[in-house]
Order: structure tokens, then C-alpha cells, then sequence
């Protein structure tokens, strides 16, 4: 079972400002998008400060996200990446196993990488995450890299949101017809 230390928030600032902009989509009547919370348990509390410095997982998380854009079910995981080359044991097989019974459900699974290296965040939709994790499990790379991937999904700050991801979800939808 995994633990979890409070010096491992790995993603906090990438997540910190797709909650904004979830914030900014509900409040625009566009979205309804919530994180999903890892179930912990505490194993040591500083007491003084009231914070959890030690715990263990309780059950595996399956995305990070997930709610509905105009109607359509959408689930997505935000994930950092400091290098060019973002390794696949990043994603759990649990996760993929999760996005693809919400695809088969007519809901949009997809991932969020932040390259901090780059300072660009991809919306990766999940054909090419699925492609990419199969060509894993088949023998392949465990890994895929930057120039694999469609860079026409990247998101640029803009609109007034801090990650305006749903324009990315309507190329997805549109490369789906």
C-alpha cells in the first residue's frame, strides 16, 4: 500500500490552478468539474500545526477529475513532467482502466501534463494515451516523448481562465465525428 508524505505534493501547483479555472468554469455556467479526493489515512499529526505529515493510501484513486461540460461526462488526471520524455508508470493501471470504461460510457477521458521544463501545458487526449500505454504493455517504450504527441492540443493561458482546457475537449470532440 502507498504512503504519502506531505513533502511529495508533486502536481499541487498545476492542480491549484485547474481548480481555479473549475471555479471560473462553474461560476460562466459552463462546466461543473470537481476534484476527486485520494482517501487517506493518518498515520502521524502534528499536533500543534493540525497537519497530516504521514499517511497511507486507502484505496486507489482513479482520476483526478471529473464532472460534466455542457452535458458531456468528462474525467481527466493532471499530471508534471520535467523532461521531454514523460514515463507511462506515472499513470496506474487502475487509472486506465477507469478512463476506459468512461469512454466506453460516451465520456471524454483525457490528461493534463504540464511540462514544466517547457511551461506548457498538453491536453493529451486518451486515444494517444491509450496508444501510447499498449504500445508499453506490448513491449515498447514505457515512456513516450514530446515530439509524439499533437502539440495542436497544447493550451495557452487566455480567456480570462488560467488552463482554458475546454477548447482542447471541443477538438477532441470534433476529431471524434
Amino acid at each position: 500500500m502507498g504512503t504519502w508524505n506531505s513533502r511529495g505534493l508533486r502536481g499541487s501547483a498545476l492542480e491549484e490552478l485547474i481548480n481555479r479555472t473549475n471555479e471560473q468554469y462553474r461560476e460562466k455556467g459552463l462546466a461543473l468539474i470537481q476534484k476527486i479526493p485520494t482517501p487517506i489515512t493518518p498515520i502521524k499529526i502534528d499536533k500543534e500545526k493540525r497537519h497530516i505529515t504521514l499517511a497511507y493510501f486507502d484505496q486507489k484513486s482513479t482520476v483526478d477529475y471529473i464532472g460534466a461540460v455542457q452535458g458531456i461526462p468528462v474525467c481527466f488526471d493532471a499530471k508534471e513532467c520535467a523532461s521531454d520524455t514523460f514515463a507511462l508508470q506515472n499513470i496506474h493501471p487502475h487509472q486506465v482502466a477507469f478512463m476506459q470504461d468512461f469512454e466506453k460510457q460516451g465520456g471524454i477521458a483525457f490528461l493534463l501534463i504540464y511540462y514544466t521544463g517547457r511551461n506548457l501545458i498538453l491536453y493529451l487526449p486518451f486515444k494517444d494515451m491509450i496508444r501510447f500505454w499498449e504500445r508499453a504493455q506490448n513491449g515498447g517504450r514505457k515512456s513516450f516523448r514530446f515530439e509524439e504527441v499533437d502539440l495542436s492540443y497544447q493550451i495557452e493561458a487566455g480567456h480570462g481562465v488560467f488552463v482554458p482546457y475546454l477548447e482542447a475537449i471541443q477538438k477532441d470532440l470534433n476529431a471524434r465525428d
